[in-house]
């Protein structure tokens, strides 16, 4: 981002340089692959190095035959190599552009902690927002006057008191949410359902550019990637996982807003919505949210006194080191924690299982977790919840 006296931001390390990052931009680029294949992959070999480097029958054991086949021509396939050439020369062309991949030491944390984080992603704008306190403010997109009204003014409170407000691009509750965080000269992050140069919806076009100036656009799909409807959902999930926390202003009960609600839920994240009137339809998704146990607010001040309680909860992002507990070979002081990790032994378990061995409440869970894997004890992996120690 440029400067009033005209210098540039300092741009992540990793951007272009990462060693592996070409070898992550191959397996990422083979046709059918997937980033949950790619995710089991890594489990299995470690490195994308790794990966590229094993026999067609050692592969076949974790993927089906055809994509083994893919993967031990996939740095002699032209396809794949002008589709990896694409994306670095994009990251050369400007200081804005990062790549991050699943093992830069920049992914931002929050997310690494989700199940099956994004193993790529492409961001345009201030890189280092990623790694700065976010909360995510989505809704419909046909809101209300006094809907968007409201999520302007809560995204300007937001900003002003320094949270980087997070949300989708869309048109309604999202376009307010990144235009109030602007108008309080804040900065806003823009995730999105398509590749960051097929911006969505084109209403939005000087928005995104706005938010590239000030901001950041995220995305984990590739470049020509365009909005797809099965996008919006990942798309949700990214915006909930960057975040503390989610906030819904006006949604209707089918509505995408609830999704992302509904992931901060699994990520371990808090989930607030506003109410509105008993007789308007689109609010009737937050009035769901406030039944099921999100927490109801109805001003700033209300949703900052329940962030800075998170944040007493959460050690400084700034702080944590993921693996530094593991390699001294100790054990978390906590015994809540210590109980989590004699319930998970050594193999992967699944949350439901968790909850039932542990005795904790699936919030009390959630929020153990969450601490955990930022502290190195733990991890997510498609397989289920993984010990380190």
């Amino acid at each position: 981002m440029n400067s009033s006296s005209g210098t540039k931001s300092k741009k992540p390390a990793n951007t272009g340089q990462e060693p592996l990052l070409e070898e992550w931009l191959t397996l990422f680029h083979i046709p059918g692959l997937g980033a949950t294949r790619l995710l089991s992959l890594m489990d299995v070999f470690g490195t994308p190095t790794e990966v590229l480097g094993s026999t067609h029958s050692e592969l076949a054991d974790v993927v089906p035959d055809r994509l083994a086949r893919r993967i031990t021509k996939a740095q002699a396939d032209p396809l794949v190599q002008a589709a990896v050439e694409r994306d670095k020369e994009w990251v050369r062309d400007s200081w804005q552009n990062t790549i991050f991949t699943l093992t830069d030491v920049d992914y931002p944390p929050l997310l690494k902690a989700i199940a099956s984080p994004p193993p790529l992603l492409y961001v345009q704008g201030d890189a280092e927002l990623l790694h700065q306190r976010q909360l995510a403010v989505v809704g419909s997109r046909q809101p209300t006057p006094q809907g968007g009204a409201s999520a302007q003014k809560l995204a300007a409170d937001l900003a002003e008191a320094g949270y980087v407000v997070t949300s989708g691009l869309a048109l309604g509750i999202d376009g307010f949410a990144h235009s109030g965080a602007l108008q309080a000269s804040g900065k806003t992050i823009a995730v999105l359902a398509s590749g960051l140069d097929n911006i969505y919806p084109q209403r939005h076009q000087s928005l995104a550019q706005e938010i590239t100036a000030k901001g950041a656009l995220v995305s984990e799909f590739s470049l020509g990637t365009p909005p797809r409807a099965g996008h919006f959902p990942r798309r949700n999930r990214i915006i909930s996982g960057l975040s503390l926390g989610t906030l819904v202003v006006e949604a209707a009960v089918a509505s995408g807003s609830l999704i992302t609600a509904h992931c901060a839920l699994e990520q371990g994240r808090e989930v607030f919505a506003m109410p509105g009137s008993v007789h308007n339809p689109i609010a009737q998704g937050c009035h769901a949210l406030i039944r099921d146990g999100a927490r109801l607010v109805e001003n700033a001040a209300q949703l900052l006194e329940e962030l800075e309680g998170i944040n007493s909860t959460i050690r400084s992002l700034d702080d944590i080191r993921q693996g530094d507990n593991c390699r001294s070979g100790g054990l978390p002081e906590c015994p809540d924690q210590q109980k989590v990790l004699a319930a998970l032994g050594y193999e992967a378990c699944l949350y439901d299982e968790l909850v039932l061995a542990t005795g904790f409440n699936s919030q009390e869970l959630a929020q153990l977790l969450l601490i955990m894997e930022f502290e190195g004890w733990i991890r997510n992996s498609p397989q289920g919840i993984v010990r380190l120690c």
